[in-house]
């Protein structure tokens, strides 16, 4: 088994960039796609991941000192670090006892479920592999029991699959991308809960005529309301709030970073779609030849790609949504905090809000009213599920040699927190781990855990006889129009400047 293992990290120390590629021509060869359309694919998908990385890391560099100088401002002092989700991708590696069956039984599972017919969905995502060894190391942890931590973990992937599934019609339709799912733990585990919260606002009166979006913003308010903007004021608000005190004694230093942090967002608000489109232009084709190798072979059958969510972070509503939670994400945590009910100090995963907000904004097509809503009851859980995780993450972080940073009682992440269905499955096994909360956060933490299931259900049975997303779609299509034709604005650019380039 060291062999494989040792096969499986070379894979993977490649990272996204490179790895993607090789696996996407693999697939385009065995979809009978011609060489040259293949290989120019595989190649610019990988330049797409680069570039959308690139834009990513702006974006964390910014964020990064920005969150730290808010969170010195506030004076919030709480004993749990959130240290990014890196940390938890490297203590999921770290378990190496089961690393290697997760991988050769995971992609199995996948295999056998869509010759079953029970998913449709074929993860090529290997990287993100980590999210359903997450759940194991979790397990196996506590309990020791390698079977018991193996099993949980192919669960998991059962759920993630089929939750892939299950929104890829809106994921198609809203964003675009024909034939693609997002199997993407820490996101699509959010899917359900995202749909009863959107559902249950559709009910609430006054509330649910409320709508904003880049689209209607830029509409109503012309250049003020370009995503641009939109980024640029909101980092300059986020840049005063961190570095306002230094006006004082070095105005003119201070006076620079907060100008920094609002071009710098701004631009991201900008570049990042059309980063996106890089992908997209190379994601088609692959889409194209998959349908036709399916349907020539397998009459009545469909199959979706697997992807990472980076492919729709950009979108101009998804990132307003982001940025607006960082403080909204910082006031929260104190709140929660006095009422005992979190222990993480926000920090390196403010930079992943993107990716963490995705389906509080899909379910109503962009709205950003809902989604700051919808957004910030799951941050309180995210802070909440961070916290209870943080006692297991230690024990992993010291078995993966991570050095707890100084100061810190205890380290966690929100990333951590956003894995809803391993933070549900380690519930029941996790509870002396986390006695020392106290009997308050236990019994939210199991409000959480029935609420989680609640929407799980509730969504389930809507899927019986529904497409979510598809069939409700006549009422959110105001918000979309907008902001398709602002995507399509910045599909339409990222293509020039591709065009400009070959």
């Amino acid at each position: 088994m060291s062999a494989v293992m040792t096969v499986i990290n070379y894979i993977l120390n490649l990272g996204p960039s490179v790895m993607m590629p090789i696996i996407i021509f693999i697939l385009c060869m065995i979809f009978r796609m011609p060489l040259g359309r293949s290989l120019r694919a595989a190649i610019t998908i990988g330049v797409g991941f680069i570039a959308i990385n690139l834009v990513i890391g702006l974006l964390v560099n910014t964020l990064g000192p920005a969150a730290q100088a808010m969170v010195n401002n506030l004076g919030i002092h709480l004993d749990v670090i959130d240290v990014g989700w890196p940390v938890a991708a490297a203590i999921s590696f770290g378990t190496v006892s089961v690393v290697p069956w997760v991988f050769i039984l995971g992609i199995l599972l996948n295999l056998l479920l869509i010759v079953v017919r029970f998913v449709k969905t074929l993860d090529i995502d290997m990287w993100n592999y980590w999210h359903f060894i997450f759940t194991a190391a979790f397990v196996y942890v506590i309990t020791g029991n390698f079977f018991i931590a193996l099993a949980l973990a192919l669960l998991t992937e059962l759920f993630i699959l089929k939750l892939a599934d299950l929104s890829a019609p809106i994921v198609q339709d809203y964003y675009g991308l024909p034939g693609i799912s997002l199997p993407h733990s820490s996101t699509v585990d959010w899917s359900p809960v995202g749909w009863v919260l959107n559902k249950l606002l559709d009910r609430i009166p006054g509330l649910n005529k409320l709508h904003a979006d880049t689209g209607t913003i830029q509409e109503r308010f012309g250049i003020i309301g370009e995503p641009m903007i939109i980024g640029l004021v909101l980092g300059l608000l986020i840049g005063l709030l961190a570095y306002f005190p230094g006006l004082g004694s070095d105005f003119g230093g201070s006076f620079a970073k907060i100008l920094t942090t609002g071009i710098t967002l701004g631009a991201v608000m900008l570049v990042l779609p059309r980063m996106v489109a890089i992908l997209m232009e190379g994601l088609v084709p692959l889409s194209e030849g998959a349908q036709t190798f399916i349907s020539q072979r397998f009459p009545g059958r469909e199959l979706y790609i697997g992807l990472d969510a980076a492919i729709v972070i950009g979108f101009a509503n998804n990132m307003t949504v982001a940025l607006l939670m960082v403080p909204i994400t910082l006031i929260l945590a104190i709140v929660l905090s006095f009422l005992g009910l979190n222990h993480v100090l926000p920090f390196t995963d403010l930079a992943v809000l993107p990716f963490l907000v995705i389906w509080a904004t899909t379910w109503s097509r962009g709205n950003v009213i809902r989604g700051v809503i919808i957004a910030t009851i799951f941050m309180a859980g995210i802070l909440s599920v961070g916290t209870f995780l943080a006692p297991m993450t230690v024990v992993l972080a010291k078995g993966a040699h991570f050095a707890i940073p100084k100061g810190a009682i205890s380290i966690s992440s929100l990333d951590s927190g956003a894995h809803l269905i391993s933070f549900a499955l380690v519930f029941f096994f996790a509870l002396n781990e986390v006695g020392s909360y106290g009997p308050v956060f236990l019994a939210w933490s199991a409000l959480w855990v029935a609420f989680t299931v609640a929407c799980y259900i509730a969504y389930f049975l809507y899927c019986r006889s529904h497409v979510p997303g598809i069939d409700d779609k006549a009422l959110y299509v105001r918000e979309e129009a907008a902001a398709e034709t602002m995507e399509g604005e910045a599909e339409g650019a990222g293509g020039q400047a591709i065009a400009g380039q070959g």
